[in-house]
């Protein structure tokens, strides 16, 4: 089937990928085209921005979860519009393995067969960025680098480049445009290894506007919609989803709890539930006709003194969990269950206390293994996941083994009948057995909450 789509990759972190993905995505919306993203990777953050944009949901593609089929299948079911725009992570050719591109934007660019645009941070450079363009084109086979954005140029240093670029016969990447030094009033502000996040900055929408505003005489629109036409048609097979009878499923989301991927959401919504949302940092209780609950990552740490006074929010969520209400709680949800967070203390329904670690903890892509039946099934369950935290607790739970792909591993995560709780935050769509026993526990909880309604009645 033929969908129209362009990934822009950049030559590192930093390059000014997000930058150039959210001028575009704007530009693109201003014409009136219908236009979806996606975010190569296991980022939680730069979706953010897109959803700022676009007000869709983002959809990660990640080799390291998904088989290419099943990116296929996500790209294709998730991004039904006139073009999607898909964002890489780090450098293109960065991943993992022997190969070092194992999980990279270039592997997903060759899984989705997607025509490639390069954004390179021109800085400091003149000529020599022919020589990156023309390096990074030929580094591997099947690059499939079509194009070329430059950042932080000057228009003078870009018609010199674009000269020297086409005077060079072996060089078929094309320049679709440049992104000039922007103004302090438009930079986005980082914390640890990302982006602060888009809900954070108050006046994010204005920063986007100004931002696509500078870009629209400099990034070639046209150009990128042309582009995105050569892509080629993309076959796969429909994984198969199990349909059940309506759940409602409670999902913390607001700044302390906003790191999920929107595909499990859409996940679970496939096989019929109805997710309703509510803030802690709000003091919002659980909703009551709540089946289950996700308590997602985040920054708990950042909002604890305010996480502490919310006593009705803890009482809830932690009532819920002791009640045996299905429950995901990945990283900061893990620490909010537990006792302390820096030492304000949170619902106590797990006897662990987080604290700031200093640097960051087993970073990176897991496999997980259940060492026992629990929430999501039978011992030997398998589950692909990623962590990213500058935080650690006393008690991380042995439910699990994790595996690195460089072979390390360790035990982690608080599993029982209705609970997963740990570090890892899980990416269901790599087993839909384990989504699917998570979404059988949730019925089970609201037939016993019916029938104890029913009881009490009579």
């Amino acid at each position: 089937m033929k969908y129209p789509r362009v990934l822009i990759a950049g030559t590192s972190s930093g390059s000014g990928k997000t930058t150039a993905v959210c001028a575009i995505l704007n530009l693109l919306k201003r014409r009136g085209i219908n236009v979806r993203s996606c975010k190569c990777g296991p980022d939680y953050i730069d979706p953010m921005f897109h959803r700022t944009v676009l007000n869709v949901e983002c959809t990660n593609l990640d080799p390291f979860f998904c088989d290419e089929n099943l990116l296929s299948f996500l790209l294709c079911d998730n991004c039904k519009g006139d073009i999607s725009v898909i964002e890489g992570v780090m450098g293109y050719y960065d991943g993992t393995g022997a190969s070092g591109i194992e999980n990279s934007t270039y592997s997903v660019a060759n899984a989705i067969k997607s025509p490639v645009v390069l954004v390179i941070d021109a800085k400091g450079a003149s000529s020599s960025l022919a020589a990156v363009v023309e390096g990074f084109a030929h580094y591997l086979p099947q690059s499939r680098i079509k194009g070329v954005i430059f950042n932080r140029m000057s228009p003078m240093n870009y018609k010199y480049i674009c000269s020297i670029l086409q005077r060079r016969s072996q060089c078929s990447v094309i320049p679709l445009g440049y992104i000039p030094p922007l103004p302090e009033d438009c930079v986005i502000p980082s914390r640890h290894l990302g982006l602060i996040t888009a809900n954070e900055i108050s006046d994010i929408t204005a920063k986007l506007d100004k931002t696509a505003d500078i870009c629209s005489s400099t990034i070639d629109i046209d150009g990128l919609l042309a582009l995105s036409q050569t892509a080629e048609d993309l076959e796969y097979t429909e994984p198969e989803v199990p349909s059940f009878d309506r759940v409602n499923i409670a999902v913390a989301r607001d700044n302390a709890f906003c790191f999920y991927y929107g595909e499990t959401f859409r996940l679970l919504e496939k096989m019929g539930a109805e997710l309703s949302f509510f803030s802690p940092l709000k003091n919002e209780p659980v909703p009551p006709e709540s089946d289950g609950l996700l308590l997602g990552g985040g920054y708990p740490e950042l909002y604890s003194e305010t996480l502490e006074k919310n006593e009705t929010a803890k009482q809830s969520v932690a009532g819920c969990v002791l009640s045996g209400m299905p429950a995901v709680a990945e990283c900061g949800g893990f620490q909010y269950l537990g006792k302390t967070i820096d030492g304000r203390k949170m619902c106590g329904v797990i006897d662990t206390e987080s604290f700031p670690a200093g640097k960051l903890v087993r970073f990176g892509y897991v496999a997980l293994t259940s060492e026992k039946d629990g929430i999501f099934g039978k011992a030997g369950m398998a589950l692909r996941a990623h962590e990213f935290h500058y935080w650690d607790s006393t008690v991380n739970g042995d439910s699990f083994t994790a595996v690195k792909p460089n072979g390390k591993t360790w035990k982690c995560a608080v599993t029982s009948n209705t609970l997963y709780a740990g570090y890892p935050h899980l990416y269901l769509w790599s087993c839909i057995d384990a989504a699917k026993h998570f979404y059988e526990k949730c019925l089970e909880y609201k037939e016993n909450k019916n029938d104890n309604h029913r009881s009490e009645r009579n």
